[in-house]
């Protein structure tokens, strides 16, 4: 197991940008997830991922919220997609998403999408389009579904990123929930090695891993980070990094990192716990310059 500190950053680079460079030289994101019930999530990956220095975020998520999120981050395009009657992203928004995917470097699916979500129909929609190099990092409900989809996943000829949390990670792995905590170093292999993807095992400590059997650790930034839209922030910095061009190991990592000494810096500022998911983005360019 290595350790996911300044030496493995110094060690592992973010890629290279010229000061002469424009926005979809830098990376563009799209974003799809979200939810009349949590309208918002959205614009804390979409920040995080600007923060991290992708050149353009689009935003793909419900239509009756979709408005609203465009006001509340102007930085970002939007795009509406057809609900079902939860008012999650329903079967249909997946032809509607996968056209979409021409005008990205990197998918984050997932975000702000809750279990009523018709997820199943909408990966399967992407996972047919095959990607075309197209960086994918599933996150929140689509962690439910990938479990039958492993062999369409492996196929992708892009890199795949899964962020689960202990309770995704045993829906994925079919695995016991105690076994996830006990062996987190284990499990996240085996569902690197499973699903062909790097896979950040979220958590007290982190865990992440590779499809040959590299871990990186991180010890976690405190306990301030289980709050409200942390894990939104987590995807859209590794998000991000993918966009720009990072292998998925090094955005997984960095992105990780950045996540949790973010968390730190704001709980030496603020308290140990009470800091908001959105201060965290803020948070990361300086962190970013400071190795």
């Amino acid at each position: 197991m290595i350790a996911l500190d300044h030496a493995w950053l110094a060690a592992n680079p973010l890629p290279p940008f010229d000061v002469e460079t424009d926005k979809n030289a830098r990376g563009r994101v799209l974003v799809a997830g979200g939810s009349e019930r949590v309208p918002g999530a959205l614009r804390l990956t979409g920040e995080a991922a600007l923060r991290t220095g992708a050149g353009k975020v689009q935003l793909a998520t419900v239509e009756r919220a979709a408005l609203a999120l465009g006001v509340a981050m102007p930085e970002a395009a939007l795009f509406g997609l057809p609900a079902n009657g939860a008012g999650e992203l329903g079967s249909e928004a997946g032809q509607t998403l996968a056209a979409l995917l021409e005008r990205c470097d990197a998918l984050v699916l997932g975000p702000g999408m809750g279990i009523d979500a018709d997820a199943a129909p909408l990966l399967d929609a992407i996972l047919v389009e095959k990607g075309d190099g197209i960086a994918l990092l599933l996150d929140a409900a689509m962690l439910a579904v990938v479990g039958s989809r492993a062999e369409a996943i492996v196929a992708r000829s892009g890199a795949t990123v899964l962020t689960p949390h202990p309770g995704e990670m045993a829906k994925m792995m079919d695995e016991d929930p105690e076994r996830i905590v006990r062996e987190a170093a284990a499990v996240a292999c085996e569902a690197a090695a499973r699903f062909g993807a790097v896979v950040a095992l979220k958590g007290p400590d982190t865990h992440v891993a590779t499809p040959d059997g590299i871990v990186l650790h991180y010890p976690g930034g405190g306990p301030g980070l289980a709050t409200g839209g942390s894990g939104d922030v987590l995807a859209g910095a590794i998000g991000g990094l993918l966009a720009r061009g990072a292998a998925p190991l090094v955005a997984t990592g960095w992105g990780v990192w950045l996540h949790g000494e973010a968390g730190r810096r704001l709980a030496e500022r603020l308290g140990t716990i009470g800091f908001l998911g959105r201060e965290l983005a803020p948070e990361i360019p300086a962190l970013m310059a400071s190795v």
